[in-house]
């Protein structure tokens, strides 16, 4: 759970990702692994094993947003990084990051944001025609606001304001899928301590491009199976909750394969998880990505349960429990 927290803390909007790769990287060699970076950033690390080999997947990348262009009021125009409504945008503070490095910190709000002058703001649609970034500076025009250093193409990143509460529950910006990456470290830890011995040689993949579309494009060769450990979507017509491990039978880009999606069911049964088994319909996963990228491997994908997908998240440590439990049934002897 402290890992979840520190993990959302950092960070990393997609194309925008050191800090969380440099995270992750330490914690597997503090393990004593070797995590290997490829070249667009994705991290290799194997934890042992033999036969049958297995990738499990979870990504570092989040969803954020760029700098645009600077307005002539010297506030700036946007553009998102991954699919999210700009409603999730709504009154959140931020971070610009300059081209030398410097931060400058902001805030996402509507044009004309004041209630006791703007009456139609109970009528507004939030899209990036009608919403901009207001900088925490001295600034009202674009000449202003250029010679600070910002330029469009900058990163902007969203304040993930992680907190554990006592009742068990993570909310934060970005348990998509920093969640899913503590398990994974938390698995890793296992294997390292002897208390999980793989059943066949086993992979992790800390994608950094999946908001995107394309993070599981990079494999080692041979890999004959691959799981994205992602996030269990919660909603309408879904037996998935926040408390809860979620297999995805079925997404927006069509079913998984029919013999790992009963194989995690099995493990989790075997494990005595919570689960459900769920359609996501509007979803999409690394796993997924693989197989457009040219792989020939059976996918599935799995995660703990998250409510409020690409806002403000919230899971609970039981859904990281369940997953983490799911995943031990389905690799360790």
């Amino acid at each position: 759970m402290e890992t979840i927290l520190a993990l959302c803390a950092i960070p990393s909007p997609t194309g925008f990702v050191d800090g969380a790769v440099e995270y992750v990287s330490a914690r597997l060699a503090e393990l004593g692994f070797t995590p290997e970076r490829r070249a667009k950033g994705t991290i290799l690390c194997e934890l042992g094993g033999t036969g049958r080999p297995l990738v499990l997947a979870s990504h570092v990348d989040t969803l954020g947003a760029m700098v645009r262009s600077v307005k002539s009021n010297g506030r700036l125009r946007y553009t998102k990084i991954g699919g999210y409504p700009d409603l999730y945008l709504v009154g959140e503070t931020c971070m610009v990051y300059l081209g030398d490095g410097r931060k400058l910190t902001g805030t996402f709000q509507p044009i004309e944001p004041a209630a006791h002058v703007n009456t139609k703001l109970k009528e507004l649609a939030p899209t990036e025609e009608t919403m901009e970034l207001v900088l925490d500076e001295a600034v009202s025009s674009a000449d202003a606001t250029r010679k600070l250093g910002v330029r469009a193409g900058d990163f902007v990143s969203i304040d993930a304001r992680p907190k554990l509460t006592d009742s068990g529950y993570i909310k934060s910006r970005h348990l998509d899928d920093k969640a899913s990456s503590g398990v994974l470290l938390a698995l890793a830890a296992m294997v390292a301590r002897g208390e999980l011995v793989p059943n066949r040689r086993l992979v992790l993949l800390f994608s950094v491009w999946e908001e995107v579309g394309h993070g599981g494009s990079v494999l080692p060769a041979g890999i004959e199976e691959f799981i994205a450990v992602d996030m269990g979507a919660v909603g309408d017509d879904l037996g998935c909750s926040d408390r809860m491990v979620s297999i995805c039978a079925k997404d927006s880009n069509g079913p998984y394969d029919r013999s790992v999606v009963l194989g995690l069911e099995a493990a989790a049964k075997k494990a005595g998880c919570d689960f459900a088994v769920d359609i996501y319909p509007s979803y999409g996963s690394d796993a997924e990505a693989a197989l457009r990228a040219g792989y020939d491997l059976r996918h599935g994908c799995m995660g703990p349960g998250v409510s409020a997908s690409h806002g403000y998240e919230r899971t609970h440590r039981d859904a990281v429990a369940n997953t983490l439990a799911l995943l031990v049934a389905y690799v360790g002897n």
